[in-house]
């Protein structure tokens, strides 16, 4: 079975000049887009009860730390000093939630042998920490059963071409799942910082050649969920 995009589909049924809408219609244009893609249509995998879960958790810590870093600097505003009070109950109560979350989750991964092997995996790649390693089997379940490419594309960290006749324009990034790109983000930060790893020095070597530190760091962040997919596909879905 695949689960299609609803944005793929409009755009393939809208390709016909298509306006009218009925479930009759729905159905023959989803029946055609799976006979004419079917080759390059993505398997769906199910996920199970304790990966959902963790999904919820995971993504309601990060809703979470967004409101706490708005708390936060309410709090350090000039004009809200007559708030600070209110404000600081607030920071408290979302640090403890937080504190809740971050146990449940990694209760859930401690007691799946799966989900507890690919946490170790992704820590041991650069700039990867017990966040990150979190946050990316939670958002990211195929995570190992995407070619580098799909998964680069999936975290929106792949560079499309934009080039016409003989203009070509430079290349950007853009789409990919929310919140995994500000996860890879912090990721990189980390890992070019690490002197004398591998991930470091390729980032160097980009800024070598010229590459903008933007550039770079969105190649570095590639390069950092390509060996976490490569990794954990390895381990978990290569016969050996």
């Amino acid at each position: 079975m695949h689960r299609a995009d609803t944005r793929k589909v409009k755009n393939f049924i809208r390709s016909f000049g298509q306006n009218a809408k009925t479930d009759n219609l729905d159905a023959k244009a989803l029946a055609l887009y799976a006979y004419e893609r079917k080759e390059r249509l993505i398997l769906y995998h199910k996920i199970d009860a304790n990966h959902e879960k963790l999904k919820l958790l995971v993504e309601r810590r990060l809703d979470l730390k967004q409101m706490l870093t708005q708390e936060k600097n309410r709090f350090q505003a000039p004009l809200n000093k007559p708030l600070q009070s209110g404000i600081k109950s607030v920071i408290i109560c979302l640090e403890e939630q937080i504190n809740i979350l971050e146990d449940s989750v990694n209760k859930i991964i401690d007691e799946n042998k799966e989900l507890s092997r690919k946490r170790e995996i992704l820590l041991t790649v650069p700039g990867i920490g017990p966040i990150t390693a979190i946050t990316l089997l939670a958002i990211l379940p195929e995570l190992g059963q995407l070619n580098r490419k799909q998964v680069a594309s999936l975290c929106g960290v792949a560079p499309y071409a934009q080039q016409s006749g003989e203009k070509s324009r430079y290349r950007r990034t853009y789409g990919g799942r929310r919140n995994l790109r500000p996860i890879l983000f912090m990721a990189a930060m980390g890992a070019r910082r690490k002197k004398g790893s591998e991930l470091a020095s390729f980032f160097e070597r980009l800024e070598k050649k010229g590459k903008k530190p933007m550039v770079a760091l969105v190649a570095l962040m590639r390069k950092i969920v390509v060996i976490s997919n490569a990794k954990i596909k390895e381990e978990f879905f290569t016969d050996n």
